[in-house]
């Protein structure tokens, strides 16, 4: 009886592992997993044949070596851009201005193995790449950042090309104009604006469509939508709000003690991130905690979900250095506000004055004319 008993076992054990490691086993197994993955959702920035066709959040590189007062280990970014793309974004941002000149080259690396597959923006617009410097947007110097990045980025084609700023010295209609040649020629396949006003997007527009309108826009910076959000719904062009965390500070990790580096980190000498406006200004952090107590989300969470509530063609691209933090910002994407939800957490937010500048001296927006 013992030997049965050892033999039943024995063949047991054989007819289990079989069933186990079955193609149908294999297979359930897999779907499980592709369940887990993050299911990305995408939007639509421009319109007819400038349409493209991107995450509902991308990701903004600067950070990684640029203006958050440290630098991060190369290895460890490259390992949040492969993530990110593992995750199901498809949007990443940078610039050659950010460094200066080296955050292209850090991005380069990180996409290349899956490049064909993601889309991916970079800006011209500055001296030598370098803001300190002033604006240049002279046709040669498009020509010759486009050539750059493009070597940087180790890539033959930019898919969303931005000017960074807009150069008071240049014509907007000849800046337009290159970028509609570099289009011609197959190194750029899309045209775009960062902090551009009305005047200056109508424009550019009526030379080469724009594609997408990045500028500033968050809970702590809401002038885009007093004009500029209005023309991009009225000539079907995309927005793209950069720091849409106000720069750290709508996630709810920044506080008055927190210190920067002023050799890496502008937020030193950013009147909104003195000390005394910060707590003037963090009942916008109760207000943002509170409703997101209740339903699971994190202070950043509900910040990129309302901005993403506002307009189909809003898509935000928060800057993280951290792994945590990129899966945090683009879970924001799965909840979606009751109408009621939207509105009661809107008029709470309008009750709050927002304090202190967002740049110090001549500020963007006094150059969108």
């Amino acid at each position: 009886m013992e030997n049965h008993r050892r033999r039943f076992l024995k063949t047991g054990a054989l007819v289990s592992g079989a069933i186990l490691s079955s193609p149908t086993s294999i297979g359930a197994q897999m779907d499980a997993k592709k369940k887990n993955k993050t299911d990305m959702k995408y939007r639509t920035l421009g319109s007819g044949d400038h349409a493209l066709k991107v995450s509902s959040v991308g990701l903004g590189c600067m950070g990684m070596s640029y203006h958050r007062s440290f630098v991060p280990e190369k290895k460890a970014m490259i390992s949040v851009i492969q993530k990110a793309y593992d995750l199901g974004l498809n949007f990443f941002d940078t610039a050659e201005a950010y460094g200066p000149l080296v955050n292209e080259i850090l991005v380069g690396e990180a996409i290349s193995p899956f490049r064909k597959d993601i889309v991916l923006a970079t800006k011209f617009g500055f001296k030598n790449g370098k803001p300190s410097e002033g604006l240049d947007s002279r046709p040669e110097r498009i020509r010759s950042v486009v050539e750059h990045s493009l070597r940087s980025l180790k890539t033959d084609y930019i898919d969303l090309l931005y000017q960074h700023r807009v150069d008071p010295n240049i014509p907007i209609e000849e800046v337009a104009g290159t970028v509609q040649i570099l289009i011609k020629e197959g190194k750029v396949k899309y045209f775009g604006l960062s902090e551009a006003g009305v005047t200056n997007i109508r424009k550019a527009h009526a030379v080469q469509p724009v594609t997408a309108l990045q500028s500033e826009y968050s809970l702590m910076t809401r002038e885009p939508e007093m004009e500029v959000i209005k023309i991009c719904e009225e000539l079907g062009i995309g927005f793209v709000p950069y720091s849409p965390l106000s720069r750290g500070m709508l996630s709810g990790y920044l506080n008055e003690r927190s210190v920067y580096n002023p050799n890496n980190d502008n937020r030193a000498t950013l009147p909104r991130y003195q000390p005394q406006n910060v707590i003037a200004n963090w009942p916008v952090i109760n207000i943002l905690k509170t409703f997101g107590d209740q339903r699971g989300l994190t202070v950043a969470q509900v910040a990129l979900a309302w901005l993403l509530a506002q307009k189909p063609f809003i898509v935000p691209i928060p800057g993280t250095t951290k792994l945590a933090h990129l899966q945090e910002n683009m879970w924001a994407t799965d909840f979606s506000f009751t109408k009621e939800e939207l509105t009661n957490l809107t008029a709470d937010l309008n009750k709050i004055k927002i304090v202190g500048d967002r740049y110090t001296g001549i500020s963007a927006q006094q150059t969108q004319k």
